[in-house]
């Protein structure tokens, strides 16, 4: 019960952070043993922006609120011994030196569960290490850590120091999105953006409007659609992966199944125009109708067939241009673009073009959230940004219009993070103790 705990443990961020707000966690008298990498809640990828919990609140909160507190990222240690989590975990709980269990005693129950037990030994002996203060690393917040992307000639010639490290991330990433043509793209779409930057005064906060149009810019174009999402699953990098995350041995096959459910509009996004809009007609058809518009797959993926079916589809990226999908996308984006370029140069008001900015937070997603935010964002953009009427009212007015109009899209209020509290609603439980 609150107030009574020696020792919590969680395995993931947020965890721990529930533990800290529900009083799991007292100053004088618990240690807390956490993981540091996310696994982000469904309330937090439904945000239509960035939905994240801020997780340096919870790393900043640990120390006060608990006697001591071992924080690190045990998925990196877990993958990098082949294991599961959990073995670090326990390891951690080990090393913090509370619990009335010898190493050795936790080691032989380890080796006594037989399956998987070296690699459990290994992970065990890393999350020890580490509690124990045998070593020392960074705590780290997010386990996704940034690919290492090789600098782009362009990008260390055109554009300041400080815009580097994105920028480089992005145009790799776009290249292996679709090529090395579409990188060049995105980078001369920013060339322009940097130059309203400037003139809006931008260089010297450090290009702050440069920085997140780029950002958004960047996962626009590398938008989800079944050919990428095809492209993922068939990767080398992805088996590799799994075949460690099951704790397979070297040569043991592992079976993946794929469950899919893609939708008319999916199939009609990566077909050229003429025939999408001949499905998008059959798909309203059966809608009136009321009968189903998708359908549900189970690929098994790890098979020549399941794997040669998906394979089939990723290779249809350099048709990817030629799609409905990708004309509508790039047409957006020259708007956006259009709308940025105009207001920056004209009205010199940084605020109201990095509210413009934020309209590309709409274009995210897929499915039913992406066609709600693509209505949004055309909504917004025929009755306000390029409205005369609007516009004649003064930039001041446009400016709370607009930054209304975006947040009631995205959904997201002044304190846009999901609570930490559990989903369940009502009052917590009463637990009875018996006296003495």
């Amino acid at each position: 019960s609150p107030g009574g705990i020696d020792l919590m443990a969680a395995s993931e961020l947020v965890e721990a952070g529930r533990a800290l707000q529900n009083a799991f966690v007292t100053a004088a008298r618990t240690t807390l043993v956490a993981s540091t990498h996310r696994i982000y809640a469904t309330s937090e990828k439904m945000v239509a922006s960035d939905g994240r919990f801020d997780s340096e609140k919870i790393i900043a909160a640990a120390p006060q609120l608990s006697r001591r507190s071992i924080l690190f990222d045990m998925s990196r240690l877990a993958q990098e011994a082949g294991t599961i989590i959990n073995a670090v975990l326990f390891g951690a709980m080990s090393g913090a030196g509370v619990l009335p269990l010898s190493r050795s005693a936790c080691e032989a129950a380890i080796r006594g569960a037989g399956k998987g037990a070296e690699a459990s030994l290994r992970g065990f002996a890393l999350g020890h290490a580490h509690a124990a203060g045998e070593l020392r690393m960074a705590a780290v917040v997010d386990a996704q850590q940034s690919s290492a992307a090789a600098p782009v000639e362009r990008v260390v010639q055109e554009f300041p120091e400080m815009l580097h490290a994105l920028l480089n991330e992005a145009a790799g990433r776009l290249a292996d999105y679709q090529d090395a043509a579409y990188a060049e793209l995105y980078l001369d779409r920013v060339r322009p953006l940097l130059a309203v930057d400037r003139e809006t005064g931008g260089a010297a906060d450090g290009y702050p409007l440069t920085l997140e149009a780029a950002r958004l810019l960047a996962l626009w174009m590398s938008y989800e659609d079944v050919i990428r999402v095809a492209d993922l699953k068939t990767r080398a990098s992805r088996f590799a992966r799994l075949q460690v995350e099951s704790g397979a041995q070297p040569g043991q096959p592992v079976v993946v199944v794929d469950y899919l459910k893609p939708g008319a509009e999916e199939i009609a996004d990566i077909l050229p125009a003429a025939l999408a809009v001949r499905l998008r007609q059959w798909q309203a058809g059966r809608r009136a109708r009321g009968q189903p518009t998708d359908f549900s797959l189970r690929i098994r993926t790890s098979s020549i067939t399941g794997f040669l079916a998906l394979r089939l589809l990723a290779l249809f990226k350099p048709w990817r241009r030629k799609s409905a999908r990708f004309a509508a996308e790039q047409a957006a984006i020259e708007r956006w673009l259009g709308a940025i370029k105009r207001f920056g140069l004209a009205s010199l008001d940084r605020e109201l073009v990095l509210e413009i900015v934020r309209c590309a937070g709409l274009m995210r997603g897929y499915g039913d959230t992406q066609r709600r935010g693509r209505q949004a964002f055309e909504r917004i953009f025929d009755t306000l940004i390029e409205n005369q009427a609007a516009a004649s009212q003064g930039l001041d007015k446009l400016k709370q219009a607009l930054r209304s109009r975006l947040d009631a899209a995205l959904d997201t209020p002044e304190a846009p993070a999901p609570a930490l509290a559990p989903a369940s609603v009502g009052g917590k439980p009463v637990i009875w103790l018996k006296a003495g």
